[in-house]
């Protein structure tokens, strides 16, 4: 399962920096055809949809680096068994919110399929393809947080990718 999840991790990841390419790959375009008198349809649409994907998919990859901002001001005072407890409850909240999101981003992306919802540019896309990201990047990240909570239930260290070799290294 854990071979599983990091695969998971990493695909998400994966898919984020993919993001990132097809971003700057829509806004070189568009920065080279314009002067060049050329009109290519929808490309700051798709260069924005592409960021937004990125976003939302590297939520997971980035939690399991250890890179996620964390304001510890509080916790790092606390003994042992309070730091436990407080940080069972912070990846409690955090589980149930980033659920909640996932839920309703793929309730947004099914809803905007259903009425044929398509984007106000000139490229007219239907909104529940570029939603998927969000809604995928969402639905890993809550898997992401839900592991670390069962794991950290269970009594035992949440995992984590060291940088240099993407091994598992088990972070404070």
């Amino acid at each position: 399962m854990r071979t599983l999840l990091n695969a998971l991790y990493r695909a998400s990841g994966a898919a984020a920096a993919l993001g990132m390419i097809a971003t700057l790959v829509m806004v070189m375009t568009g920065v080279v055809s314009r002067p060049l008198g050329i009109y290519l349809r929808g490309t700051d649409d798709y260069a924005g949809y592409c960021m937004a994907a990125c976003g939302f998919l590297a939520l997971a990859y980035t939690f399991k680096h250890g890179e996620h901002i964390r304001v510890s001001l509080v916790i790092e005072r606390l003994g042992p068994k309070m730091r436990r407890a407080a940080e069972w409850m912070s990846l409690a909240a955090g589980t149930l919110v980033s659920g909640a999101l996932a839920w309703y981003s793929i309730q947004l992306v099914w809803q905007s399929h259903q009425f044929g919802d398509v984007s106000p540019g000139v490229d007219a896309t239907p909104l529940w393809i570029p939603q998927i990201g969000m809604a995928a990047g969402c639905l890993v990240f809550f898997i992401a947080l839900l592991d670390d909570l069962v794991t950290t239930s269970l009594g035992r260290a949440p995992h984590r990718f060291a940088h240099a070799n993407d091994e598992p290294a088990h972070m404070e």
